[in-house]
């Protein structure tokens, strides 16, 4: 039953009440992945096209647009920072290859002590000492 006289005109007009249109009309929030701001950020600035054909191809607030702006050039300086991950990538990589060189000088020195060993041992029997 309509509360008001607005929602009993707007009964007789469209058959629906005042808030069954209100929340029809209530847009869907979308949300965009970075991939997809960053690619529509690369439309204009690569490709020169205008903002408000943008905004207007994917039904985007113009204000949006250029929040997203700023927040891309505000933020540009962390796509060329040294993460410490790779630069602890690159250090574990060299932690890794001097334990393995290590342990080949370690097997090569053992190999070598034998072989010292068995030759000081055969000069023996042979009288050469």
């Amino acid at each position: 039953m309509p509360q008001s006289e607005l929602e009993f005109a707007f009964l007789g007009v469209s058959g629906n009440t005042l808030t069954e249109v209100i929340h029809s009309m209530a847009r869907q929030r979308r949300h965009f992945t970075p991939e997809q701001k960053v690619a529509l950020l690369r439309l204009h600035f690569l490709e020169k096209k205008p903002v408000s054909d943008i905004c207007e191809e994917q039904q985007l607030s113009v204000n949006l647009f250029y929040l997203w702006q700023k927040q891309f050039f505000e933020n540009g300086a962390a796509a060329f920072a040294n993460s410490g991950k790779r630069l602890q990538a690159v250090q574990d990589a060299k932690d890794r290859k001097i334990a393995a060189l290590e342990d080949k000088l370690q097997r090569k020195n053992e190999v070598l002590s034998e072989l010292m060993e068995e030759h000081v041992g055969l000069k023996k029997e042979l009288g050469g000492l």
